[in-house]
């Protein structure tokens, strides 16, 4: 197996840090989503989503803004978006099928500011991507200030037990997370839901 590429080891060993809701984040949002579109050719994107923990009101987070782009293929990143993106100094990451998510190939970007903290993650995904579920954890947790609560106070215990581990971090809140999912599910499949 061959080394990991230095930008790949350096975003896998930088520190987690779990800081208070920032009421400025979707405002940043907001500012990369233009940024992209003015950046990108407008053929190769489609919607771009705010999502993550930063995309929670009230919601203890990593101070990083996640996007996810609609893209029309991930041919389309590799040959088209990711040099222009890279040019503007954007780390590009890809994952591909056999060692990325189940069926997938996987695209994204880390931006970062002068200091070289990250500020955001920008996700591209194809418009039939399963990753779109992303947004029903978004949306769940934005009706259930309970569920904010337990998951912020989860995601700075977790945080705290591997703080140079960005791998066993996100691991650890899977089960949380599939928990949520599936009662999100449920909520949608409810026949009285308005």
């Amino acid at each position: 197996m061959s080394a990991k590429p230095r930008h790949v080891q350096r975003a896998l060993q930088e520190r987690v840090e779990i800081v208070p809701y920032d009421p400025a984040w979707p405002a940043r949002f907001e500012e990369e989503a233009a940024r992209l579109r003015a950046q990108l050719p407008a053929e190769l994107i489609g919607r771009i989503e705010h999502f993550g923990s930063t995309a929670v009101p009230g919601l203890a987070a990593k101070p990083i803004i996640d996007l996810l782009v609609e893209v029309r293929s991930m041919a389309d990143v590799v040959q088209r978006i990711a040099p222009i993106l890279k040019r503007q100094g954007y780390e590009f990451f890809w994952r591909d099928r056999e060692r990325g998510l189940p069926g997938i190939a996987y695209a994204w970007f880390i931006r970062r500011d002068a200091a070289g903290r990250r500020t955001h993650h920008i996700h591209c995904l194809e418009p039939g991507s399963s990753e779109w579920a992303r947004l029903l954890f978004r949306d769940y947790l934005r009706a259930h200030p309970e569920a904010v609560r337990e998951y912020g106070a989860l995601k700075q215990r977790i945080a705290a037990e591997h703080p140079d581990d960005r791998v066993a971090y996100a691991k650890a809140k899977t089960r949380f997370v599939r928990t949520a999912m599936e009662a999100a599910r449920r909520e949608l499949s409810r026949p009285d839901r308005t």
